[in-house]
């Protein structure tokens, strides 16, 4: 979240980044509550000192100056105690409005409303061009034998699907090239909780406005998790780092899930928009400095491309406008890969960086060189989230027969298997 103290000094340039970013928050309600808010402290401190007063000259007074006092203060108590009361509503509303104020994004992000916005800053490899009439991924993988919906919908209901067969072999494939990728770079490997308190849904900055996609547990108040970017980041909440165990590189591997509240009739074909899926993703924290935080950005976000282009798929990275960046987000870039069937880039990947906005709600911090405590930033990125990443695997290396060549860097994770066939009838 945002420092009180920045959004009183910059109240314009706060209401106009909540524009652009469509968030639709009472920033002038919430600075006169704060305005408010601290009136009413400065009264409680004022009346809690004359309290406090009055109780050490009541025993040293003499008696006819005592029942003065005592009735003084009978009436500082009830005072205070309504003073106490608006006071904590007061606190309440601010802490409350606080966690729905965006961060403002930086100059270069352009100011649009959809992904058609967005600015493509490079390209990787052709679309393929077939001589032979093509299927999407849903066809394929029925003929393949290897994605069941009919069944999976029996069971779990809409939006589910089984990988079967070499289908669960090849997302496992993926998965695992994205971690021998992380190993590489030096990563710290996490595999952690899936079920989560509300606090670190609302310290990775997930909650408020997002709780209408996340599943709840009601009976054991827990919430399940959209990604593991929850547990990476709340891995050191409320804790302060010292300056040499900067940057922290995570790596989290995780089942996903969502409630794709709101999506009903969209993307039901395939498997684009599912409630469950598998990523594998990175998260850094580092120091609180622009330019090492945007070091990480670009790092995190060729780690993403490294993958696609050993896949050799063809993808491309946009900036992404104001209107497509979330509530933390300062910058934002996205891989979009290109999917035969329906004929367009489509995002498979997002890179953000969120400066120390998601490290303030989570009281992530450090100690700088001159023993300074500053808050840390946060950044993070996919690199692999299934069966989104099947969809092109599947159509672009698709074969006139309806057999699919697998790509040659998963061939080793896939016991040597080269092409999978279709299932005889």
């Amino acid at each position: 979240m945002l420092d009180i103290r920045f959004i009183r000094d910059n109240v314009e340039a706060v209401k106009a980044a909540a524009k652009n970013k469509r968030f639709d928050v009472d920033i002038d309600g919430l600075v006169a509550t704060d305005t408010r808010r601290r009136d009413l402290l400065q009264r409680t401190e004022a009346l809690r000192a004359r309290r406090n007063e009055i109780a050490s000259q009541i025993p040293k007074a003499a008696n006819e100056d005592k029942r003065p006092l005592i009735e003084e203060g009978k009436q500082v108590k009830e005072e205070l105690v309504g003073i106490e009361a608006e006071l904590n509503e007061a606190t309440a509303i601010v802490d409350r409005l606080l966690l729905m104020v965006p961060n403002l994004a930086l100059a270069e992000v352009p100011i649009g409303v959809t992904d058609e916005d967005n600015v493509v800053v490079r390209t990787y490899g052709e679309p393929r061009k077939f001589d032979f009439p093509i299927r999407d991924h849903e066809e394929l993988g029925q003929m393949l034998g290897i994605l069941d919906k009919e069944r999976a919908i029996k069971f779990a209901g809409a939006r589910s699907y089984l990988l079967r067969g070499a289908g669960a072999l090849l997302e496992m494939a993926v998965m695992r090239l994205a971690t021998d990728i992380m190993v590489e770079k030096g990563f710290e490997m996490v595999l952690g909780p899936l079920m989560v308190n509300e606090s670190a849904m609302t310290g990775t900055g997930f909650f408020p406005y997002g709780k209408e996609e996340t599943y709840n547990l009601e009976r054991d108040d827990k919430f399940l998790i959209g990604t593991s970017e929850v547990f990476l980041v709340s891995l050191n909440r409320d804790e302060i780092l010292d300056l040499d165990e900067l940057p922290k590189r995570y790596c989290g591997y995780s089942s996903c899930f969502r409630r794709e509240a709101g999506s009903a009739g969209k993307d039901t074909r395939g498997i684009y928009r599912v409630h469950q899926f598998t990523k594998v993703e990175q998260v850094a924290i580092c120091e609180a400095d622009p330019v090492k935080s945007r070091e990480l950005h670009e790092m995190l976000l060729s780690n993403s491309e490294s993958l696609m282009q050993r896949l050799e798929l063809p993808h491309r990275v946009s900036l992404a406008c104001t209107g497509e960046i979330g509530l933390g987000q300062v910058l934002k870039h996205e891989i979009e890969t290109w999917m035969p069937s329906r004929q367009s880039y489509s995002e498979t990947h997002s890179c953000s960086s969120l400066y120390d906005y998601q490290a303030r709600r989570s009281a992530i911090r450090y100690r700088d060189a001159d023993g300074t405590i500053k808050h840390c930033y946060t950044l993070n990125n996919t690199l692999a989230a299934s069966p989104r990443i099947l969809i092109p695997i599947l159509e672009h290396y698709q074969n006139e027969d309806g057999s699919v060549t697998v790509p040659e860097v998963l061939r080793p994770y896939m016991y040597g298997m080269e092409r999978i066939e279709p299932k005889k009838a």
